[in-house]
């Protein structure tokens, strides 16, 4: 799922969230270059930039 946010950020939610909400979401920075991660259930606080390369060697790292 994704939603658009005001700033122009489309952001995506894990398919695993579920009902529950417990998840992260995540979006392209509309500048480039970083990652921006917030949590579902907190929409409206602290978003997090992460630079790309980070973030895919994070995903690289996850288990599959």
């Amino acid at each position: 799922m994704s939603t658009p946010d005001p700033n122009g950020s489309v952001w995506r939610t894990s398919s695993y969230t579920g009902s529950s909400g417990n998840c992260v979401e995540v979006a392209p920075a509309t500048a480039g270059g970083t990652v921006l991660v917030r949590d579902t259930k907190d929409r409206e606080g602290p978003v997090l930039a992460v630079p790309t390369a980070a973030w895919r060697a994070f995903l690289a790292d996850i288990p599959r």
